[in-house]
């Protein structure tokens, strides 16, 4: 689950985090009105989308004009003037893809003159089992390209659960930025507290690009991308209104109220699977054969005819897919109850697409003469490789 940057530095704030003041704004007036109660003659409108590279990006509508979806006013006119051309526009940044996304709100944010800037992230690292942070002197930059042309700048620090963050973990952070005395103990703090809130509040990942140095020397976090596990939402009820669904996909919003895990892609083959190694193993051989998954959809292991239902609606609500196909073995879920839930959704919904179904495992042959007895133009496969072989060659024609 990902929120918004304000959003994001409220949380951090609460952790005593140092951030920049600031106010987010849903009308120009509000933007105005935001920038007179921080004060200053200089404040940072920021547009409010789920993606980052905002400030690089470019607006589709001639009106919102030539600069990025991050600006700084000099005076409050300029803030009401750049408030009316972002609101309701729509913002393409990299991460955005070409489609982008509709801006439906500001974060006005008082202006602090840089010294320098720095990268600084937390996540868990795969490799190591840890929390670990990713420390960079190239702040500002895409992170993805300093990996790749200058890798000798980036610092990784796992950080061992049973002490959290010692002071050599933050040491090596500071080394990473070339900064030392005061700054250098700013950043042993930092380093502290945002390892605090990434434990507490159960983040899974936490990017401030960049982390700076004021001209009067402070380490300012001054900006804030956050990601919550999911998996902990249970006891999170504060995330709830957090949550912004404008910047989440219809689908997956759908496939929530079911329990199902669903990740729209940009493929054109909708993927209905049990299990979400055998749902990466689905999308890679569809690859291997020449096309692309529409979705990561996993039912669960215990999927509910009803679950199956709602599934498989969604996946035919996408206008991408071309074709669809269900890969499902059978253990704690039946096979039966699949081909039953498959024959109750297609006879509902209709089906304008191919679909290929491969089953195996308990009740697999109820199943099959559930769908062969249906009626319905089903194809079937006797294994995963023939399934993608089928399906890639149905939807290619």
């Amino acid at each position: 689950m990902n929120i918004h940057e304000y959003q994001g530095k409220q949380v951090l704030k609460s952790f005593g985090v140092p951030v920049p003041r600031g106010f987010p704004a849903f009308t120009a007036e509000e933007a105005v009105e935001a920038a007179a109660k921080l004060g200053g003659s200089v404040w940072a409108v920021k547009s409010q989308i789920h993606a980052g590279g905002r400030g690089k990006g470019r607006f589709k509508e001639p009106e919102a004009g030539e600069k990025g979806g991050v600006r700084i006013a000099k005076a409050p006119e300029e803030v009401g003037l750049f408030a009316s051309q972002m609101l309701g526009r729509t913002l393409v940044t990299l991460q955005t893809g070409p489609a982008g996304r509709v801006v439906g709100r500001l974060y006005i944010e008082e202006g602090v003159r840089i010294a320098k800037e720095f990268y600084l992230s937390v996540l868990v690292d795969r490799e190591s089992g840890r929390v670990a942070f990713v420390a960079s002197e190239a702040g500002g930059m895409n992170i993805e390209q300093v990996a790749h042309d200058t890798p000798e700048k980036i610092t990784n620090v796992a950080i061992d659960p049973m002490t959290g963050p010692t002071r050599a973990d933050a040491e090596k952070i500071a080394h990473a930025f070339g900064i030392a005395g005061a700054q250098a103990e700013q950043c042993v703090e930092i380093v502290n507290k945002l390892y605090e809130a990434f434990t507490k509040s159960d983040m899974s990942l936490l990017e401030i690009n960049p982390l700076i140095v004021s001209e009067a020397g402070e380490l300012i976090c001054a900006d804030a991308k956050v990601g919550f596990d999911s998996n902990a939402e249970f006891r999170h009820k504060e995330w709830e209104a957090l949550r912004d669904l404008g910047e989440e996909d219809s689908k997956e919003i759908e496939a929530s109220k079911y329990d199902l895990s669903y990740i729209a892609l940009d493929g054109e083959i909708g993927c209905m699977v049990n299990g979400a190694g055998l749902a990466m193993a689905t999308m890679d051989i569809i690859k291997l054969f020449g096309a692309e998954p529409a979705n990561f959809l996993d039912v669960g292991g215990g999927a509910s005819k009803e679950k199956v239902t709602a599934a498989f609606k969604i996946i035919t609500a996408d206008p991408k897919v071309k074709g669809i196909l269900i890969n499902i073995f059978g253990g704690i879920m039946k096979c039966d109850v699949l081909a039953q839930g498959v024959v109750e959704a297609v006879r509902e919904v209709g089906l304008a697409v191919p679909l290929v179904v491969r089953l195996e495992g308990t009740n697999v042959d109820a199943g099959k003469r559930i769908i062969r007895e249906s009626g319905l133009n089903v194809i079937s496969a006797d294994d995963l490789e023939d399934a993608a072989r089928k399906i890639v060659a149905a939807v290619r024609g």
